[in-house]
């Protein structure tokens, strides 16, 4: 996988940039903009290369307008309309890569946290086009894959739901992990299975369905947090989309102030992360939740295995 800095001559170049500013947004107004300001050093740079740059990101629900983002555009940028409102993307339509294929004559992936898709902005145009890796994709592939051989000893604490896309991941890091925590509802669900009895799988204390995390269960993990030189941290705690959001709080603070090396993410864990104002105590915090958990798991995606499919 090249990056954008073995392009070369940039001068005049069109460059397409896939980059994810799917970003919450409420009554207009964007809640959350860490994946856009992450993906800013890539387009600063090829502004100063003299690339001519054309951006496209998708946006959910599909109705949206991007318009919306329109002020975080640097000057002299094309913004192309929300990918999703063409069936095409999805579907990974060779028709729709071309049509985006045409306006560019190079690609640049700079949406990690989309890269886990199938979809034609992600795989089908890098058949089409020399292709590279923005800045900060090449950094979230670099500091996630420490937890491939990180320094012990390693804490991996897992919350969330969706308990059959998160199992690859629980296995990989059995073996790799001296302590895995499984919260969220999740914690049911291994509690009943075989990680219930394994003794490197530590659960909530008390009740499992807990709609979020005791002062019990933070206390162990408090305990864990400063016997550990490597934490990786992944989901909510508790059902924090209904507002159960203290056990989150409290453990995205703890890990914060513990000055261990820690690599964050997810969607929920960021917005916890984020409300509290303490993006910068942790060692890396990543833009993607599931395409986190897919590289974690597989040790790469299909954005990754994309971006070396051009065949001149």
């Amino acid at each position: 996988m090249k990056s954008i800095f073995d392009v070369g001559n940039l001068e005049g170049k069109r460059v397409l940039v896939r980059v994810d500013w799917n970003v919450p947004i409420e009554d207009g107004v964007v809640l959350d903009d860490y994946r856009i300001k992450q993906s800013m050093p890539t387009l600063e740079y090829l502004k100063e290369a003299g690339a001519k740059v054309i951006l496209a990101t998708h946006l959910e629900p599909e109705n949206i307008s991007v318009d919306i983002l329109r002020n975080y555009v640097p000057e002299g940028m094309e913004l192309l309309e929300n990918l999703r409102n063409n069936p095409g993307e999805k579907g990974n339509s060779e028709e729709f890569a071309k049509s985006l294929a045409d306006k560019a004559d190079i690609y640049v992936n700079e949406a990690f946290s989309a890269s886990h898709r199938n979809h034609a902005s992600i795989v089908g145009v890098p058949k089409l086009l020399p292709s590279y890796a923005g800045i900060h994709f090449m950094k979230e592939v670099e500091e996630l894959s420490k937890a491939f051989n990180p320094s012990h000893p390693f804490l991996f604490i897992l919350g969330g739901a969706k308990f059959e896309t998160k199992m690859p991941i629980i296995e990989k890091f059995l073996d790799i992990a001296d302590s895995v925590f499984i919260g969220g509802t999740l914690a049911k669900v291994a509690k009943e299975g075989a990680l219930g009895a394994n003794p490197k799988v530590m659960l909530p204390i008390g009740d499992v369905t807990a709609l979020d995390s005791n002062d019990e269960t933070l206390a162990v993990l408090e305990d864990k947090i400063n016997q550990s030189e490597f934490i990786l941290w992944n989901g909510p705690l508790g059902d924090y989309e209904h507002g159960y959001t203290e056990g989150t709080f409290n453990l995205a603070s703890l890990i914060a102030e513990s000055g261990k090396t820690s690599i964050v993410g997810g969607g929920d864990t960021l917005a916890a992360i984020k409300e509290l104002n303490i993006t910068d105590k942790f060692t890396f915090v990543s833009t993607g939740g599931g395409a986190m958990i897919d590289f974690l798991a597989q040790g790469t995606l299909p954005g990754i295995e994309a971006l070396s499919a051009y065949k001149q």
